[in-house]
């Protein structure tokens, strides 16, 4: 049960996350949201294997009334002997390192946020890496990327794989929303978005973006 409860809070993009002021850490602006990294680690640790080390989570907080992306203005991982900054996007997300080490060391994940902590939630997004975003792909790295998808789904749903999502596709998301454009091999990219469905991966041909993409996803179906 617990594995199908993570992916369809993946899907959804939206995990309740306990907010609290941090006791320990000493900072001139202090943060608003204190997060045990555990709770980050039980998520970024699944991608350690190599049929999944093209993918990765990208953390944010999501406010509970508009659904927007909170606005976070700076973030380190705190343990007793040292801060570890993390990098937030210009989407406001932002990635973990995977180190049971930090687990052990009972880390916490101190974020700044300017929205009120209590209206956000912590929201969870299955991604690529940033190694496997550019312009031009060959059908095989298409391929991988669709395989890693089909791979991590299948070991969360081994299961309850009646109640799982499947992946049919790959979606891929550029930075402009309201991009449309006609593409070769039949394809369109429409409110910033390219459709790449099984039949069309089927196919093997390379593919050439007129942008290197801001993240790509796994399209899937019920």
């Amino acid at each position: 049960m617990k594995k199908w409860l993570l992916a369809a809070c993946i899907m959804q993009s939206c995990l309740a996350v306990a907010q609290e002021e941090p006791n320990t850490v000493s900072k001139s602006t202090q943060p608003s949201v204190n997060v045990d990294y555990s709770n980050f680690y039980s998520h970024v640790r699944k991608l350690s294997a190599e049929d999944t080390n093209a993918l990765q989570f990208a953390f944010g907080f999501k406010h509970v009334r508009t659904g927007a992306l909170c606005h976070i203005t700076s973030g380190y991982i705190h343990t007793q002997k040292q801060d570890i900054p993390l990098t937030i996007s210009a989407e406001q997300r932002f990635t973990v390192p995977s180190e049971k080490a930090l687990k052990l060391a009972n880390a916490k994940v101190a974020l700044t946020i300017i929205e009120p902590a209590n209206q956000c939630d912590m929201s969870v997004q299955l991604e690529t890496t940033p190694q496997w975003l550019k312009s031009e792909y060959s059908s095989e790295e298409l391929a991988l990327l669709f395989g890693q998808y089909q791979t991590f789904f299948d070991d969360m749903g081994s299961f309850l794989a009646f109640l799982m999502p499947s992946v049919d596709g790959l979606v891929i998301h550029f930075s402009d929303h309201k991009l449309t454009r006609k593409l070769e091999n039949g394809l369109q990219i429409d409110n910033g978005r390219l459709l790449l469905d099984k039949r069309w991966l089927g196919e093997e041909m390379p593919l050439s973006l007129p942008y290197v993409p801001l993240r790509i996803t796994a399209k899937t179906t019920r």
